[in-house]
This record gives structure tokens, sequence and C-alpha cells, in this order.
């Protein structure tokens, strides 16, 4: 760590219309060019480092541009996934009030894209958009002068709660299978000299979707076989390069069924990575520092573990003040130290291509805002 307190953010970030129009000419695989398609990632993943950089984000990532979600995307590169028609589970809150959930649905808030459905064995297909994704934003970094970066992946346990499995004989058969693909992934990201970042929302956002008429007791024995499928799958790499976002729905709502933090913390705290990003902004969590605090009280936080709270709410088009950011910032650090937190948003600015609620320069605002913010945090912790 530095002598201040490090600004990153969750991942994904606003996409360009160009890129939205290639992203579903690629999944529909309808008037799809290769060639215009690669063109069109490498310019926009150069625009967004460049534009991460100058609302002074120090740890930067592609924005997630060439992935039409952070889940489905896999289907382009494993092997056992095809195209198909099945019930989707809603957020149980959201059926608590249908018609706000009809209301979200008029106002396009329901993202739609293909579903891939688990039909045969998986194994890795095809990671030629991965080294691609990779070389582009190697490329983005060098050209904007950004000093380090991330790149995103699903955990086994996300693409198990949300790509629903119609070949393996059960949910732990089918966390092992993913575990062994995705390891492939997760290496390459490391080896290239970029961070690790798990996209895990099935450790929070789980109970009310996939698990939502289970008892917490089955939903956290299936949290724990992700956990342990994911650090199968990490074995390999180093804590201190990854990092791991647990969330609970990145969309406006209730969320009063969200699970409280304090009971899968120990989940979280068994997981590999070393860099926890979560919700610390909006109204549902906002108050779970003390679950943090109480944690930390009773030695259950790794001493490893570094926070990276979300100070921006990643749902709204309120700028937050920096002195706000500023303040969450301070709680954390007078709770694991100042050299243990970075600061994030709860969840990213784009999770699927073409929807996000927040207008995307109001997006790189917010960014600029949250690195005012730590540099007040940092003047404070730092005399």
């Amino acid at each position: 760590m530095t002598n201040r307190i490090l600004t990153t953010h969750v991942g994904s970030l606003p996409r360009p219309q160009r890129v939205v129009d290639q992203l579903f000419a690629q999944d529909a695989n309808l008037n799809y060019n290769e060639a215009t398609f690669d063109s069109v990632m490498i310019a926009e993943t150069d625009a967004v480092v460049a534009a991460q950089v100058d609302a002074k984000v120090d740890i930067v990532s592609d924005g997630e541009m060439s992935k039409i979600s952070y889940a489905t995307y896999i289907r382009h590169r494993l092997t056992g996934f095809e195209i198909g028609e099945m019930p989707r589970a809603t957020p149980r809150d959201l059926d608590d009030f249908p018609d706000f959930k009809e209301r979200l649905a008029k106002l396009g808030a329901t993202p739609k894209y293909h579903r891939p459905i688990c039909t045969g064995p998986i194994a890795v297909k095809d990671l030629s958009g991965l080294h691609k994704d990779i070389a582009n934003l190697q490329g983005a970094v060098k050209k904007a002068g950004a000093k380090r970066a991330f790149m995103n992946a699903a955990s086994p346990g996300v693409i198990a709660v949300f790509q629903p499995n119609k070949y393996y004989a059960s949910h732990e058969k089918y966390l092992e299978a993913l575990a062994n693909a995705m390891q492939t992934e997760y290496e390459a990201i490391v080896a290239a000299g970029l961070d690790l970042q798990i996209d895990a929302p099935d450790l929070g956002m789980g109970r009310h979707i996939k698990f939502r008429d289970d008892t917490e007791e089955e939903f956290l024995r299936n949290a724990n076989l992700q956990v342990e499928a994911l650090n199968h799958a990490l074995k390999n790499i180093p804590a201190e390069r990854i990092r791991m976002h647990i969330c609970w729905g990145n969309y406006e709502g209730p969320h009063h069924h969200d699970i409280g933090l304090e009971r899968v913390l120990s989940l979280v705290c068994k997981a590999k990575p070393a860099t926890i990003l979560f919700e610390g902004a909006n109204p549902r969590h906002a108050h779970e520092w003390e679950v943090w605090s109480d944690a930390q009280k009773k030695g259950l936080v790794p001493d490893n573990k570094i926070l990276c709270p979300g100070v921006l709410d990643s749902t709204n088009n309120f700028i937050e003040h920096p002195r706000l950011v500023a303040q969450r910032l301070l709680q954390y650090a007078n709770i694991v130290g100042r050299d243990r937190v970075i600061a994030g948003t709860d969840c990213g600015f784009g999770t699927f291509a073409g929807f996000g609620a927040v207008h995307p320069p109001i997006a790189y605002a917010k960014l600029k805002s949250m690195a005012d913010g730590a540099a007040m945090a940092s003047a404070q912790l730092w005399p």
C-alpha cells in the first residue's frame, strides 16, 4: 500500500452504443463480424481506461467492454452451454411489490439476453476472447499511464446459481466442473500481470433469487460449497493477487429480503481472495460497517484481508459528496487500519450491456468525487 487510500471500482462501466450493438450481434450471431467487433473493443477499452485515469481511479479495469454481462459471457468460452428458455427466478423482494416490478419492466430495467443452460460436460472451449481482452487492457493501461489494473471473471458459484444445470447430477458436481474449467481463465489473468477480480454475487443475491424458497441453512450449505469450489480454482494464485466482489443485486428495489452480511461474513472471509469488495453505500447495507467492526473485535477478520467498501451507490444519479466518501472510508480505517482499506463502489455501473441506472457522465463524476473523498480521508490518516 501507499501512504494514501487507493481508489478502484467493481468493474463494469457504461458501454457506448456501438459496443452494445456489437455485443448483441455477437450473442445472437446475427450480423456479427469478428474484425469489426475486435476493432471496436480495442478503441473503447482505450477510451474507458483513459476516462478512469482522468477520474483519478488508481486501480482500473477494461469496464467489461467485451462482455454482455458479468456471468453469461462464459458460454462463448466453455463447452456444455446451450441457449434455451427457462422461467427466470425473480428477486423475492420485487414479488412482494408486483406493481413496482411491472413498472421496472416497463421502464426497460429488465435486461434481455440469451440464457445459457448447462446441457453437457463443461470444459474449456475457446479462450481467444480472454486473450484479446487481456491484450486490450494491457495496451490501454500503457497508453493512459495507469499503474495498476484488474480484470473481472465469474465465480463458479455465480455461474452455477444463475445458469441452470440440466446435465450434472448435483449442484456440487456442477460446481466442481465449473471450478476446473474456470481455473484456466483465472490463472491466465494473473499470469498477464493483472489483478484478478472474482465476481461472486451468489454469496449475497443468491439467497433471495436461486435459493429464495429454501431455508437459510440450505442456502448457507450451498454457499459453502461455492466457496470451496472457488478456493479450489484459485489454489495456484497468491491471495494478494485476487479480489472478490459480493453484492445483493445491483438494482433499485426494496431489498428487504437481502440476507444480512453477518450471516455470510464467515464464508466471505473463508474465500481465498485477500481484497473484499462489498456494498457499503446504499440504504440497505450502509449500516453493515458495524458487522465488520464486531467481527474485527472478535478476531474473525483474517489479518490479510483488505476491505474495499462501496462508498458510491451504483443505482442512483446522486454524486456523493467527497466529505461523505471520506467519512465512510475513515469508518473502515478505524476498524482494520488505514493500510487495509481501498475505496470502491457498491457494484458496477454497467452490469448488463445497454442497461444501467446511472447516466454515463455522472458515473465518472461519481468516481472523481470518490477520489476527492479518498484524498480527504488520506490527509487525516497520514497527517
